[in-house]
This record gives C-alpha cells, structure tokens and sequence, in this order.
C-alpha cells in the first residue's frame, strides 16, 4: 500500500515509529494530488514545495524526540474560505482573487501548533453559498457534483489526496459533500470551533469542522480544532475533551429517534433503502430504535432562509458596492434577493429559531441521538443539477440537499454524517447522526460503531474509474 492509501492512525502511528517519515507522505500525497487534479479540480491551490518545508521541519523535530502528537508532520486540505498566511484565500471568487492573508485562521494556528502540514487550499462553493462546487467533479463518478460548498474538501480526501481537511457548515456545507462522496464529516456544536479568519456566510449559523476519511480521524481533527476563541462572539467556552474517549463504547441499550417525517420526505428510494440497512446495523449491535416526529416542520426552511439570506448580504455589501460584476450570477442574484428580507421577518426568524430549539430539546429528552439520511439522493448531475422526483415534480441541488441538513444549523447542534451504502451506479449514500449539545463525542462513538460493523466507511473511489473518466 501507498501511504496515502492507509488511514490517518496507521500513518500516524508510522510516523511516530518513525517507520514511516513526513516527508514521505506528503511526497506519496502530492503524487495522488498530481495524478487526480486533471480530472477532479478539488484544489484552488497546491502549495507542495511549503507542504514539503513543513513536513521536513516536522521530521526534524520527531527526530529530535518532540513528537507533538497524530497529526504531527500529517498533510491536511484547507477549505478556500478559512485563512492562511502568505498562501491565497480567495472564497473561490473572482472577488478575492488576489486575496492573500497575513496571519492564520484560529483554526489553521491550531492545526500548525499540532504539527499538520497544509497542503494545500481546497475549492468552495464561491462564498460557500451552494451545494454544487462547480469547479469540482465528484470522485466516484466525475459527471456528477461533489455537493458543496466544501465539495473541494471532500473530494480532495474521496480520492486520496488527503486523509483529513477542514470545512464549513451552514446549511450542511460539511455533511452534503461529505455524503455524496463517501467520505465523514462532523458538524460541531455552534460555538465549539473558532471561526476567527474564516469568511462568512451567515454569521449566526456558521459552524467549521472536520472532513475525514473515518470517523477515527474526524475525532482525532476535533481533538485539535475544538476551543474556545474571545474574538468569535459565538464561540463558547467549554471544558477541553478527548473526542476519541466514546470510540469502540459500543451502542447495545443506545436511544436512537428515527423520524417519522421531514426526513422521510421526497427521498430518493435507494437512500430511505441504505439508511434503513444502516439503522438496521445499530438495532442489531443492541441500539433501541425509536419513533420520533420533528418539530416545527413548516417553518424550517422559512427560518434558515430568512436569517441566512439577510446575513450574507449584510457580510457582502461593500464588495456588492463596490464590484458586483465579480460575482457569478448565482451568487450575485441570491446576495440580492438578501437585500430584500425585511427587518421584521428577520427578527421573526431569529424568534422562531429560539422556539425551534426548544421543541428540538423536548423531542430529544427521552433519546440519545437522532439518525436519518443526510442528503434526500446520490450526487445529482453536473450539469443542471437537479432531481426527478418520481411524480415528476424538480428539485435543484442547493435547496434539495440543504433541505435534510439546515435543521442541526438552526438547532446548533451537532451532527455527523457516516457513510451507509451505495446506489445501484456505485454512489455513496450518507446518514447523519445529530445528538445533544457537546455531545460530538457521542455521535462519534455512534459512527464508530456503523464504521467498524461494515465496510462502507473509508473506502478511496476507485482509481480505474477516475481514469476512465
């Protein structure tokens, strides 16, 4: 095996055994990068001679004996919202096209005082404001989209590039890519990982976490991205934690809530399928499944959209003033169309949102966490991206994938997102499991369980097909 084929505790373990050095396997990576990016597009930029700098400054150091811990000398992508000093942060946007940052992103600093090495800046959605990320072909099958807006992430890590990588959630930004390319992704609680230096969307919904290649790794991420930051007014403190203390706990008496609507809606037939295997694997490693209805249902989208919207064009004025021209037209028309939410329904969003958590709250009182699918179907088409529902009524991308995903951002809590099986093409299908709040290490404990009872988690999509592609 390659060493960009192994996961991130095997090279870990190598590199710390010194079996294996950084150097090598941020060389093995950039080869994968170099063989793949013709035909996928995951990164915005390379930086290859910087990752290889830092790898040789981390293999200095473990050699000397300061082994700083499982990311140490380990490549890592970076979503091209999230700043890094001296390397182009640019939305994936004309609008910041020659955008270099100064200084890191809380995030970024953390990662760099974990010893991981940044490889390199992966694409977005332009302004994270979609689900497609246009300039990026899914891995499994390149005709159709990665999801968004960290579909650069998740590609980058579906076909090997990487074996971890940090993206953004606002409406599911991290879980929808995550899903539709087979890879994991955890949404955090709100306030759990500092976005100081990361470009907004909607600043009240705006979460940042990791994408892995299993949900091992997504914990060990955690471990070094989570903290508290004074300069984010949503950040919150709380008491550090070891996010891989529930992995291997086991789910036998877990209380699991399957939803009896909203996720069960509109759903492509081959996810209802694999997410009901996937339940089927926790009730038979000993979870007690339970019936569940959602709350608040008819308003969730009014809620989303009504803060999202007016949040983003509050956060774009000035360059809208200033440059409009720059933005795609899709961007530039949904940052208009933010202009026009009034105050009043504003408030009235924020006011509900409130009630929303609430009654989320209460619905969960008697359970551990909720599991139901993360995207309504498959990667849809690259080209007109858009679902033919069986009575022949349109779903688009953006709003159907959010559709499943924008109530943990509403609620604020957090969700993980497992693979759970493939379609009849071979397209990965994803469940989420949303639990408590700053209880990640809890659903954590809960993927573990699906990963390490099938073999739908951590697979790289197959290397004959992207070529043929």
């Amino acid at each position: 095996m390659q060493p960009f084929q192994l996961s991130l505790h095997e090279i870990s373990r190598a590199i710390r055994t010194k079996a294996l050095s950084p150097v090598e396997l941020v060389t093995s990576c950039l080869e994968r990068i170099t063989a793949m990016e013709p035909v996928i597009g995951a990164f915005a930029c390379v930086t290859g001679d910087l990752a290889l700098d830092q790898a040789r400054t981390a293999q200095a150091e473990i050699a000397a004996g300061h082994y700083r811990g499982p990311l140490h000398g380990v490549p890592i992508a970076v979503k091209d919202l999230i700043d890094t000093a001296g390397v182009p942060t640019t939305s994936s946007s004309r609008v910041r096209a020659d955008r270099v940052p100064r200084t890191d992103a809380a995030v970024v600093t953390m990662l760099r005082g974990a010893g991981a090495v940044t490889i390199g800046k992966a694409h977005t959605h332009e302004f994270a404001f979609g689900a497609t990320t246009p300039t990026t072909a899914n891995p499994w099958d390149t005709t159709r989209v990665p999801g968004g807006s960290s579909g650069g992430t998740a590609a980058a890590i579906a076909y090997g590039g990487v074996h971890v990588g940090l993206g953004s959630d606002t409406g599911g930004s991290i879980r929808i890519p995550a899903a539709v390319c087979g890879t994991v992704g955890l949404k955090p609680t709100y306030g759990r990982v500092p976005r100081v230096g990361v470009a907004s969307l909607s600043w009240s919904l705006d979460h940042v976490g990791p994408l892995s290649r299993n949900v091992r790794d997504a914990a060990v991420l955690m471990n070094a991205v989570a903290g508290y930051d004074q300069r984010d007014p949503g950040s919150v403190p709380a008491e550090p934690e070891d996010f891989t203390r529930a992995l291997g706990r086991g789910v036998d008496g877990l209380r699991v809530g399957v939803p009896t609507n909203w996720y069960t809606d509109r759903l492509d037939p081959e996810v209802a399928r694999a997410v009901s295997d996937g339940l089927g694997v926790l009730e038979g490693l000993g979870a007690r499944l339970r019936q569940v209805e959602i709350p608040m249902t008819d308003a969730l989208y009014a809620m989303e959209w009504g803060i999202m919207m007016p949040e983003a064009a509050a956060y774009h004025r000035a360059a809208m003033r200033r440059c409009p021209e720059l933005y795609t037209d899709e961007v530039r028309a949904l940052l208009e169309q933010g202009e026009t939410v009034l105050a009043t329904d504003y408030i009235d969003a924020l006011r509900l949102r409130q009630r929303l958590k609430g009654a989320w709250a209460a619905m969960m009182s008697g359970l551990d966490v909720v599991v139901a699918p993360t995207t309504f179907a498959p990667a849809l088409p690259r080209v007109d991206p858009h679902y033919v529902h069986a009575d022949g009524s349109r779903e688009d991308a953006t709003p159907g994938y959010v559709r499943l995903s924008l109530p943990m951002n509403l609620t604020g809590l957090p969700s993980l997102q497992v693979p759970c099986g493939f379609s009849a093409a071979g397209l990965p299908i994803g469940m989420q499991i949303m639990g408590k709040p700053f209880k990640e290490a809890d659903v954590l404990g809960v993927g573990y369980a699906v990963e390490s009872a099938t073999d739908w988690v951590g697979r790289i999509a197959p290397t004959q097909r992207l070529q043929a592609a």
